[in-house]
This record gives structure tokens, sequence and C-alpha cells, in this order.
């Protein structure tokens, strides 16, 4: 059967492919890719080259529409088929090709979807109306942080290299990936990341494109054995540990189970974990660790009462890493701690901030028919 060719687009005026059916292709050049799949298929030269559909997929982008085409053969119709993969800006992150026969089988196309990480918000933007595929519809939200895409990822080794990607971003810079994801309990799917920075007119934004991959094609994620043992230990032994992005004042990735007391997903702003005042000690602190200092400090950690529970973070630098600002946290409740709020005072506490901070609080307000914005 003939394959869907995808074509990423995360540039303006850059295109390379990023898979080709189920297969990888890591940037390979699209015209290179293109024309191979065409000489497999000799009839539709009589007709058609890669500049004729280069042209269609610049019309395609640019108009914003799917694009079907009839090409005349001397061994009878063919088509050329341009389905676009939009981001939250209503813009092509991808475009996917299918030249053939038009009695051919057409392969389904997996679901896929744009993306944009912002480094402002620290979150990963989708769409509204497409949720990142294999996550079931009821957890469809328009953002999330970094740490909630790393905790559904629990075999990925490739942390730190994404995590350079996003928090220091450099023009052109990009990464293809892939991990098994776990969308509810007890099902798990795979995704294909391809990532590129953006250009100059907007350096703090990376765009990706998510492919959802069958199983089958791709070998399975291995853990070493090592993590494993590491992990259950720690979990016995009640640790938690994580990466914390020190000039950003944000968690990265939990290294070990999340520390129970610690309100960290499903937060309109990542750094609302902290409080206020104490992401300002975070952000001073962060300029110490270029020297490889490690340090200790208690700060409030937003809790799920809607409170602050003094916590004791043990900080370490992030071996061989080149950013900086990342470092290994150990969190400790600290002896002093604040009882945390029982969950009926969880509307007073939300009144006293004047809105919600979550994407639960929403759900919750709603489910009680109470209005977020009131």
């Amino acid at each position: 059967m003939i394959p869907w060719v995808t074509v990423e687009t995360l540039a303006p005026h850059t295109m390379s492919v990023a898979s080709v059916g189920d297969q990888p292709r890591d940037f390979t050049n699209w015209e290179r890719v293109l024309q191979r799949q065409m000489t497999k298929i000799p009839a539709l030269f009589d007709n058609l080259s890669t500049r004729g559909v280069a042209e269609a997929i610049r019309a395609a982008r640019e108009r914003c529409e799917d694009v079907d085409i009839a090409i005349p053969t001397n061994s009878g119709p063919h088509q050329l088929k341009i389905r676009l993969v939009l981001g939250p800006a209503d813009d092509a992150h991808a475009v996917r090709i299918w030249l053939g026969p038009t009695a051919a089988p057409v392969p389904l196309l997996r679901p896929a979807l744009g993306a944009i990480w912002d480094l402002g918000t620290q979150t990963l933007r989708q769409s509204q109306d497409a949720a990142i595929p294999g996550l079931p519809a009821g957890e469809h939200i328009p953002t999330f942080s970094i740490t909630e895409i790393f905790h559904r990822m629990p075999s990925f080794t490739r942390h730190a290299e994404l995590l350079e990607l996003l928090y220091e971003p450099r023009p052109g810079q990009r990464l293809q990936c892939e991990a098994a994801v776990t969308t509810s309990p007890g099902a798990t799917s795979r995704w294909r990341i391809t990532a590129r920075a953006s250009d100059d007119a907007q350096p703090r934004t990376v765009r990706w494109l998510i492919e959802d991959v069958p199983d089958a094609a791709a070998p399975p994620d291995v853990s070493a054995l090592e993590c494993i043992g590491l992990r259950e230990a720690h979990r016995r032994a009640g640790t938690h540990l994580a990466l914390v992005q020190l000039g950003r004042a944000a968690i990265a990735h939990w290294l070990t189970d999340p520390a129970p007391w610690v309100r960290w997903d499903y937060l309109f702003r990542p750094v609302d974990v902290f409080h206020p005042d104490d992401r300002v000690r975070l952000v001073e602190l962060a300029t110490r660790f270029r020297a490889g200092d490690s340090v200790g400090l208690t700060v409030r950690v937003l809790n799920h009462g809607g409170g602050y529970t003094p916590t004791l973070l043990l900080l370490y630098p992030y071996p061989g890493q080149t950013n900086r600002h990342l470092a290994i946290a150990q969190w400790v409740r600290a002896p002093e701690q604040s009882p945390l709020l029982d969950p009926e005072h969880l509307w007073a506490e939300l009144d006293r901030r004047g809105a919600p901070i979550g994407y639960d609080d929403v759900v919750r307000d709603w489910l009680t028919g109470r209005s977020a914005a009131s």
C-alpha cells in the first residue's frame, strides 16, 4: 500500500520529512523522499513534478485548506492528496501527502496535531478542538506543562535534550523522538514528537508536531534495570526527587513519584506551584548554581487544598547539562508545615484568590453549577 508522507512545516521557510507511513525520517530532505516515492509510480511523471507538488503544498498552507488534485496519465487517472495538520494558531505544522492511482486504496491517517511551547508561560498549547493523540476526551485541556507531559512517559530517556530545546531554544534547533505515553489507567499510546525552535521573529517558542504511532511500528521501550530499581527504592523510602528549572521557578520533571502534598498538575501556570515570593528566591538562586554550589532552602508550595505547605528543597546541580539553571531537588515537608486545607475549604480559598488557579477548578465549578468567572 502506498504510504502517506508527512512533511513538517514548523518553520516558515523550511520543510523536511518527519515520517513516511509509520516510519520516522528525522528531518530528511522532502524533495528527495518525494522523488523516490514518485519513482515507484512512473506514470505520475506524465503530468507532475516535485515542483508541482511544492506549489500545491504552498497553496494549501497559504489557504489553510486540504487539497485534492486529479492527475491524468497515460496509465489512467491518478491523484494528489494533501492534508494539513494544524496548530493552535490555525496554521500548518505539517502537510501529509499521498500520491497514487485513483483506484488504489488510500490508507487511513492516524491522529496528529500541532502544538506550541511558549517559554513565557512554560506551557505546551494545543488547539481547543484537537486533543493530543490517545488522551481521553474528558482530559482535554488547552495547555500542558512539560512536567505533565514527562509524567505520562515513564520510559522516556531524552529529557535533557528536550529540556534544552524548550528552555534555551536557538533558531534552527530541532529534535525528533518517540515515547510510549500513558493515556489512561492501563492504556498506552505512542507519540512521535517532531519539534523545531522558531526563527528570530519568535525566539521564545518551539513548534511541535505530535503523531500517533502504532506500537508495532516502533521498537519497544527498554528501561534500564538500575532506573527501575532506583525508582522503586525511592518509592519505598518515601523520597521525592524532581528536576527544577531554577531560572524559571518551575518543576521540569519528577524523577520519582511526585511529592503527594504538592499540587503540580492541571494548573493554568506551572509557576503557581511556588508561592510568588519564593519564585523570586529561586530565580536569584539560579546564579549560584553556575559555580556548582549545593544549597537547601524552605519554600512554600501549593497544596491540594489551595493553600501552601512549607517544604525543604535540597538542591544539587544537574551534572553535564548545558542548561545551567536545571537542578536536582529533593522535596521534604518542613517540620513546621502548615496543615493542608480540608477539601470543603477549597472554595473559600479560591474565592480569596479571586479566580481558580487550575483546570480542575474549572471542572469542579462546572460540576457544581458555579461560574468560574464569578
